[in-house]
């Protein structure tokens, strides 16, 4: 060193002796924090300011109502797609408790020739549960001046219990009254009080193949004890079935045996996969059908009143989230200024339109995430909020004199929530296009004049 000056050799030395990254021992290494997209940061910012002056007030109360339209829509479509569930389940449990799973016929409409080897077969499947044998047929019941067409089903009374839920109901009580030669009967509840009978009366059963007689085709008449009646929660067959015993049937319309077999399942949604297997394992000449075959025109119907109350409810969606291209235009006018400086200091268009999607896909996202905990919260609680409801405003929402349900019932299911969410963000994002497009078109001179 001369005259209080170092020399480069010296001032090199001590560069290299210095510590990195500003300071502490030598080999230490400084991790700097990962820093967010200034677009996200910006686009967030656009989102949750703006109270400083009117105009951005009156943008920030747009966006918030786009943002509740969106909650609103998404809770409707949970809500009312789980009520749907709901009802077409209590509607399909209650059919299915008069109804086999599975069904066996002969292909000709002839009693069956090998019953037992066919419930055998049918037994070795791991699926099924129970058989039980039957007789299917169509009549007219008369008492007096009255006449009904009825569905008689003849069961063997020990093994129906298997099969059906409501023979399991009446297994100790009405079902072994059916005794094979005493022509006993067990109609419906609305059927019985359509005749005007009760337990003890007698009723008049015509078989419509009747005997040939010189006079022409007399259908044949049988006396009937009516033994007991029953009720299933299901209109359609209350006012519509009697079961009588197997044997009794077999002899009033001339067959050697039972026509067909009823089947039960463990799951009641295999049915038609079920179904499928059995009719390759049993000889041929055996017609299989499944539960969802021999309803198919009212489930058919109840999915097209879901599908259309989707596409309904969807365009309030559609609407709320659209709301989002009027806000997000207002905040570009509003923005132009900022829009040309951050081009001006090197910022893409595609930055800009980036800022601008992340703000409209914030408002999206936290609406459908409000909506999606809103209407799971009252799907699954419904059962508290409408009894509370009708107790506040003092009227019955399902008369259990008028509807076949009175209560309010709910299935939420993830098949039908998933598809609301990504629609409900898909239309949020489709409607920050547009906006974003335009924000990133601005020109910074043209932008910049009046400022």
């Amino acid at each position: 060193m001369e005259g209080g000056r170092q020399s480069p050799a010296g001032r090199r030395d001590r560069r290299a002796a210095a510590p990195p990254h500003g300071g502490g021992p030598p080999g230490d290494v400084t991790i700097r924090p990962m820093q967010m997209p200034y677009e996200l940061l910006l686009g967030w910012r656009y989102t949750r300011a703006g109270r400083a002056t009117r105009r951005n007030g009156f943008i920030s109360f747009i966006s918030g109502v786009s943002m509740l339209g969106i909650a609103l829509g998404v809770a409707a479509l949970i809500v009312v797609l789980s009520v749907m569930n709901g009802f077409q389940k209590e509607v399909r449990d209650r059919m299915l408790g008069v109804l086999s799973h599975i069904e066996v016929f002969d292909d000709g409409g002839q009693a069956l020739q090998d019953l037992s080897g066919t419930i055998a077969t049918i037994e070795r499947h791991p699926e099924v549960l129970g058989a039980a044998p039957f007789v299917a047929a169509q009549g007219l019941l008369a008492r007096g001046e009255d006449m009904k067409g009825v569905m008689l089903r003849g069961i063997d009374p020990a093994q129906e219990p298997k099969v059906t839920d409501l023979a399991r109901d009446l297994a100790d009580t009405t079902l072994p009254r059916l005794v094979p030669g005493e022509f006993g009967i067990l109609l419906g509840l609305d059927l019985a009080r359509g005749l005007g009978v009760g337990v003890g009366d007698s009723v008049t059963l015509m078989a419509p193949s009747g005997q040939v007689t010189p006079a022409g085709v007399v259908p044949r008449v049988r006396q009937m004890t009516v033994v007991g009646t029953f009720s299933s929660g299901h209109y359609e067959y209350d006012s519509a079935l009697a079961m009588l015993h197997m044997d009794d049937a077999a002899r009033i319309f001339r067959l050697e045996g039972p026509s067909g077999v009823r089947v039960k399942i463990r799951d009641q949604q295999d049915a038609r996969a079920v179904a499928l297997e059995l009719a390759g394992q049993l000889p041929p000449g055996m017609y299989v059908t499944d539960w969802t075959r021999q309803n198919r025109n009212w489930f058919a119907a109840v999915q097209l009143e879901k599908r259309m109350m989707f596409i309904i409810l969807t365009l309030i969606v559609a609407v709320a989230a659209f709301n989002l291209v009027s806000t997000l235009v207002m905040t570009v006018t509003d923005k132009r200024a900022d829009i040309a400086i951050l081009r001006t200091l090197g910022a893409s268009p595609r930055s800009i339109m980036g800022i601008f999607m992340v703000q409209g896909a914030t408002v999206g996202v936290v609406g459908t995430g409000l909506g999606l905990l809103l209407g799971l919260a009252i799907a699954f609680n419904i059962d508290t909020i409408v009894p509370a409801l009708e107790s506040l405003v003092g009227a019955k929402f399902l008369p259990q004199d008028i509807y076949l349900i009175n209560r309010m019932p709910s299935d939420p299911q993830r098949g039908d929530i998933l598809p609301i969410a990504v629609i409900s963000l898909i239309l949020a994002f489709v409607a920050t296009l547009y906006p974003s497009w335009r924000a990133s078109r601005v020109n910074p001179a043209e932008a910049l004049r009046y400022e």
